[in-house]
């Protein structure tokens, strides 16, 4: 099949949403599939096209950036040129340019389009992102109102979405793609001793700085987990400065500095790194706390590491947790609840653990793009 995959930011761009397209798109090409990615070209030292592991990328100019969206003259005509020449249309939203594009796939280059809806968009406070909010939610409003599907992570998350739980006839729930190779034990000790976490407990965070991702509760934490636990370092891996749309490393200075001595900022990681970041933690945070978080990979990613979770009580965000019985699920804005599920889990941390094999039983990745294939036939099928 021929598959164009469209979607704001591509890699090298880190987060949640990257890393998901990039698998499904590498490992799809890899199974004979001829994939484009559609996306920005969001910053200047990148080229406009790329062979990246058989995977087209193009990227179109950015006139300027909107918050965290991209103001690209031309992106939507030269979509409808590359619809025509595809079998169907893989729209990744939140984008604002998702409502445009199924009904241009709908109407004018009739080409089945399946939507991946990986979360709700809600900016932080401030009356321009409301607006933004509002105008992106009418534009996701009319891509799942014209497109043929509409894939969500978790049956969680679609049934309390404002959006998804107004279209459940044409979900289709498929679990996130997920790879992580096993910890590597003699990388795993370099690890603690690069950070000087040796006989540290260590409570690991791996999201970039972003206002959903509750990073300052995850600081708060810090005082009530030492009251039970002195001994505690808390490693966070992802990008925290310069994040695209974001100010949090910027705002957090006077909670950061307060609590220096037990924080070590990794930065972005590579993918082949991740295990053993995970490997090297106790427990690994997930305290999201809004609908913008609709699942959390580096979850499955810890738990296949060997690492239990403490996750947020937001749908989808408590699935996996749900489905492993491998972490606890915390109140949102809570540090101290959170501070208290941290303690259980290093105080009892065994009782938390499970097979790997039974970890990717559940969230196999063929499975996730086996599920994908078959939805992109079925349509294709249908609209020849």
């Amino acid at each position: 099949m021929k598959i164009l995959i469209a979607l704001t930011y591509y890699r090298p761009h880190i987060s949640g949403l990257t890393i998901y397209v990039e698998r499904l798109a590498r490992t799809l090409a890899a199974r004979g599939h001829r994939v484009t990615v559609l996306t920005s070209h969001y910053r200047r030292d990148l080229p406009y096209r790329e062979e990246m592991d058989g995977v087209t990328v193009l990227r179109h100019p950015v006139a300027f950036r909107f918050s965290k969206g991209s103001i690209m003259p031309g992106f939507l005509s030269r979509a409808w040129k590359l619809m025509r020449e595809h079998d169907v249309a893989s729209v990744h939203l939140p984008q604002a340019e998702g409502g445009p594009l199924a009904v241009i796939g709908r109407f004018l280059a009739r080409t089945p389009v399946v939507l991946t809806y990986h979360c709700d968009l809600q900016l932080p406070p401030g009356i321009l992102n409301r607006v933004i909010d509002r105008a992106v939610f009418v534009s996701n409003w009319i891509a799942a109102r014209f497109a043929d599907r509409i894939v969500a992570y978790t049956e969680d998350y679609a049934r309390h979405s404002p959006l998804l739980s107004r279209f459940q006839e044409k979900i289709v729930v498929i679990y996130p793609p997920v790879i992580m190779p096993p910890p590597d034990p003699r990388a795993v000790t370099a690890l603690k001793q690069r950070y000087h976490a040796e006989g540290q407990r260590i409570v690991g965070f791996a999201a970039r700085f972003a206002e959903e991702k509750g990073v300052n509760y995850l600081i708060n934490s810090i005082p009530f987990v030492r009251e039970k636990i002195p001994n505690v370092k808390y490693l966070l891996a992802g990008e925290y400065e310069n994040v695209i749309g974001e100010n949090v490393w910027e705002r957090l200075q006077p909670l950061i500095k307060q609590y220096r001595e037990y924080l070590e900022f990794l930065g972005p990681l590579p993918n082949h790194e991740m295990g053993n970041f995970f490997g090297a933690c106790d427990v690994l945070t997930v305290p999201s706390i809004n609908s913008t978080e609709s699942f959390g990979l580096v979850q499955v990613e810890a738990m296949l590491s060997g690492c239990p979770v403490v996750a947020s009580n937001l749908p989808g965000v408590r699935e996996p947790v749900r489905v492993t019985g491998m972490g606890e699920i915390v109140p949102i804005k809570d540090a101290r609840a959170l501070a208290d599920a941290i303690v259980r889990v290093l105080q009892n941390r065994a009782a938390y653990i499970r097979p790997r094999a039974d970890i990717e039983a559940m969230f196999a990745l063929e499975n996730t793009v086996r599920a994908y294939e078959t939805l992109f036939e079925s349509l294709r099928r249908r609209s020849q």
